[in-house]
C-alpha cells in the first residue's frame, strides 16, 4: 500500500507525486506538462 507523501513541482513545471510504502521503498511519480487547456470544474 503506498501513502502520499506530498506534492510538489519540478524546475520544468511539472507535478510530481511524492509516495512510501510501510515497507520503506519510495517512490515518485511525474505528470507531464504538455501545455494543454487547464482542467475546468464542472457546474
Amino acid at each position: 500500500m503506498r501513502i502520499n507523501q506530498g506534492l510538489g513541482v519540478s524546475e520544468e513545471g511539472e507535478l510530481v507525486e511524492y509516495s512510501r510504502c510501510r515497507c520503506g521503498a519510495t517512490f515518485t511519480k511525474v505528470f507531464g506538462a504538455d501545455g494543454g487547456e487547464p482542467e475546468r470544474p464542472g457546474k
